[in-house]
């Protein structure tokens, strides 16, 4: 059994006059000790999915789904303080804006050693126990990358830099050792040394605690290297699914193969100045969302049976919703 299992997942919002769908049926699965890539261009939804996935939408969007659990447990039917619980022990979240995400009247040590679960500090006496919850928490900033703790644990979040922010929120989301980490482009900002030092981090952590890990990016150099699976999403929509070998080596669905192929090569024999290959036109906005495939307009396999929604089709483990693949030749 997945440990975080969607099926058909809808988020519906309401603009005023109408209600458009920002999130259309998006399946998703994260197995115990796997890393799964959610993958898209800006725009597609993958931070809405983290925010529904941790039950921080407005209360006037509506959240519908066939299926949205936690090893079988029904998070739609959760009350608020279980679904803190959860969310305050087994899952956590690193956001993508990093500093509004932070309390503003607390300083960043105080909200690293709040974050700390109570079973996880040593010590009889109150002493004892802020001593622990202050080494732990200065471990944790160290393994981040952040060295000068003593200066930003005394900070407020507005005080700073945006890359500084992340790895505290990075540091926030491990430091109760959670069972499902979901990352919203973590490395955002970073240099290219210490994103590498995250990354090797999520890496070893996966290895050695069996961290899951829903990682959340538009850069496939990054993930592709440390990720198990891969889903794909545009637009709101699921397109395909499965495992990063497999994707990456044959990619079934049209958009899939164009987010591959924007990816920069290094390759040696590459021409100077080489032609990024690219999609053309740009992803709709919600209030003009094409019926049927929402990729069609952009699609260069595009037939009139696309303006009907495709259905999800399988090969093994590998799924995606198109009425003309890639593996189907002929047109």
């Amino acid at each position: 059994m997945p440990m975080l299992d969607i099926k058909n997942l809808t988020l519906e919002i309401d603009n005023g006059s109408t209600r458009v769908k920002a999130l259309d049926k998006v399946n998703l699965t994260v197995n115990s000790g796997e890393i799964r890539a959610l993958v898209g261009e800006s725009g597609s939804g993958k931070s809405l999915m983290v925010q529904a996935i941790s039950g921080a939408l407005p209360p006037q969007w509506k959240v519908t789904a066939d299926r949205m659990s936690w090893h079988g447990k029904n998070m739609l039917s959760m009350t608020a303080k279980e679904r803190r619980e959860l969310m305050r022990r087994d899952i956590g979240v690193v956001f993508q804006d990093s500093i509004t995400s932070m309390d503003p009247s607390m300083t960043l040590g105080q909200q690293l050693e709040e974050a700390i679960p109570d079973e996880l500090v040593n010590g009889k006496w109150f002493w004892q126990r802020s001593l622990d919850r202050r080494k732990t928490a200065i471990n944790t900033v160290h393994k981040v990358g952040i060295k000068n703790h003593k200066h930003y644990l005394n900070a407020y979040p507005h005080q700073v830099p945006t890359d500084i922010g992340q790895k505290f929120m990075i540091a926030m989301a491990l430091i109760s050792q959670p069972k499902l980490l979901i990352a919203d482009d973590p490395t955002r900002g970073m240099e290219t040394t210490t994103k590498t030092k995250v990354l090797k981090l999520f890496t070893r952590l996966n290895q050695t605690k069996s961290l899951s890990i829903l990682f959340v990016s538009h850069d496939l150099l990054a993930i592709a290297s440390m990720s198990h699976t891969m889903t794909v999403l545009y637009c709101g929509q699921t397109v395909e699914s499965g495992k990063m070998k497999h994707i990456r080596k044959r990619p079934l669905h049209p958009y899939t193969k164009a987010l591959i192929d924007s990816a920069p090569s290094f390759r040696a024999d590459l021409p100077p100045k080489s032609v990024l290959p690219s999609l053309d036109g740009t992803i709709p906005s919600l209030q003009h969302v094409p019926i049927g495939c929402r990729l069609g307009p952009r699609c260069p396999r595009a037939q009139r049976a696309c303006v009907s929604t495709p259905g999800v089709r399988r090969i093994h483990d590998h799924t995606y919703s198109c009425h003309f693949p890639l593996h189907m030749e002929k047109l």
